[in-house]
């Protein structure tokens, strides 16, 4: 049993493909995520952390590669905010599996990695060890 109730988290998807941003909001709902927030890609992501949402922000699922600022340079920006955002979980998609570039993101300050495909298992097996590990550390 997972110590983790993914349907009591705000989760904010940053995702510029409608497609697979669709398809992860899907199953986040099928989880029984009743608490979604997205956006389009890293600019408007870090517009919503600063604007500070109706219902505070518990992880970001974010994907690698988008137009514009790309999943590593959003979460170093993430990173740099004030308040409890600097420090919010971070889930990144990514279908790259070289060892550089999660070493990158690590040192970013992505929390965990999720490759692509995505199935609802793995999507809630990543969850709650991301969040297992930040009640740990915290």
């Amino acid at each position: 049993m997972a110590s983790v109730d993914v349907t009591q988290l705000n989760i904010l998807i940053v995702e510029d493909n409608v497609h697979f941003r669709t398809l992860i909001t899907s199953i986040l709902k099928a989880l029984g995520v009743s608490q979604l927030e997205e956006a389009r890609d890293g600019l408007e992501a870090l517009e919503l952390l600063n604007g500070e949402p109706s219902t505070p922000i518990d992880l970001v699922i974010l994907d690698w590669k988008m137009d514009g600022m790309d999943g590593v340079e959003c979460v170093e920006q993430i990173r740099q905010l004030d308040g409890t955002y600097a420090s919010v979980p971070i889930i990144m998609v990514t279908g790259y599996t070289e060892t550089s570039l999660q070493k990158q993101a690590k040192a970013a300050g992505v929390n965990g990695f999720l490759g692509k495909p995505v199935s609802p298992q793995s999507l809630l097996g990543r969850i709650v060890s991301v969040m297992e590990d930040v009640q740990v550390s915290a």
